[in-house]
């Protein structure tokens, strides 16, 4: 075997018993998967204890052929992992059945997040109905994917994508402890914990022009609403949002810069030199303009980049999440 076979598969034996410890995953439920290359993947090989695993429960798979190596099968979710792999850059995916997770989604949706680590890190996750013991529709955990590298699957636990197991093993968790957050923040008092937020309600009309996607005239209508927009004004002075900040469409030559001053934008330039650069690809973009992603959960999970420092940015936080609520308003094509 390669060493760097052999790493990978101390690596999943490693994260299975964490996952097992941390009470994610218990009995013979879920499963655990890396990319070795291009070609090959490992996955946890079908009715094994994540939290027990031997080298031998580790199957080598060919993406391009799904064959696996050696005596054992691997995961039913085998479909899964592989789609995920082929659609998306991650090197890991992590698939289990956490028990708030599951006990919560089963009964609500969405999750209302107390603590702002669950706003910045986690975003809206998404949630796929699941009517099988094993994903059948795979296509529609790809597509919500998209949007967030955690995905809950109703009934069925989650799906976490990334570059390394710390990434999606992380999303898993916070995602459990925010559950946790908020069945217990129901207990203490459930009339204002189904009033939060009331104040971030959109209330604004969607424009019936649809505008190309990242045209001036698109990221200027966005513009129009932000300056109309009395919750910004009102937290932009408060918080003396004065700064410039720039998004770009990877691939091209289009980007734009705010220039806001106590929270309003007073100009609108055709340029990227701005001390704050967000920049993604059309995809992506895409998301965050349906109003499926926020820019700052985008660029913690590494589906867009930030020039500048995030942290000197979290200081508007509530503003700017208010303002990328405001991007689905804007129509687009």
């Amino acid at each position: 075997m390669p060493d760097n076979e052999k790493e990978l598969k101390a690596e999943i034996i490693k994260v299975g018993k964490r996952l097992y410890q941390a009470g994610l995953a218990v009995a013979k439920s879920g499963n655990l998967s890396c990319r070795i290359d291009s070609d090959n993947i490992l996955i946890t090989a079908t009715g094994t204890f994540l939290g027990d695993l031997k080298e031998d429960d580790i199957v080598k798979v060919n993406l391009n052929t799904n064959k696996a190596e050696g005596a054992k099968n691997p995961s039913s979710e085998l479909p899964l992992h592989t789609l995920a792999y082929k659609n998306f850059p991650a090197k890991v995916v992590l698939h289990c059945h956490p028990p708030l997770i599951n006990g919560y989604f089963a009964l609500n949706n969405p999750l209302k997040a107390l603590t702002f680590e669950t706003k910045f890190y986690l975003g809206v996750v998404p949630v796929i109905p699941q009517e099988t013991p094993t994903v059948t529709n795979p296509d529609a955990v790809i597509n919500a994917l998209k949007s967030n590298s955690l995905v809950v699957l109703k009934n069925h636990g989650t799906v976490a994508i990334g570059n390394k197991f710390e990434e999606a093993l992380s999303l898993t968790e916070a995602l459990e402890e925010a559950v946790r957050s908020a069945a217990i923040g129901r207990l203490f008092n459930k009339e204002a914990f189904d009033e939060l937020d009331s104040a971030l309600k959109e209330t604004l009309t969607k424009d019936a022009i649809a505008y190309p996607m990242f045209s001036r005239e698109h990221i200027q209508a966005i513009v129009d609403l932000v300056n109309k927009d009395e919750f910004i004004a009102s937290k932009g002075r408060e918080l003396d949002l004065t700064l410039k900040l720039a998004v770009k469409l990877d691939g091209t030559d289009k980007a734009f810069k705010f220039n806001f001053e106590k929270g309003r934008i007073v100009r609108l330039d055709n340029d990227a030199d701005a001390p704050f650069v967000i920049s993604g690809p059309k995809e992506v973009w895409e998301q965050v303009f349906l109003g499926k992603l926020d820019s700052f959960v985008a660029v913690t999970q590494g589906k867009m980049k930030l020039a500048g420092q995030l942290g000197q940015l979290s200081k508007w936080y509530v503003p700017f999440t208010r303002l990328f609520s405001l991007f689905k308003q804007v129509k687009f094509k």
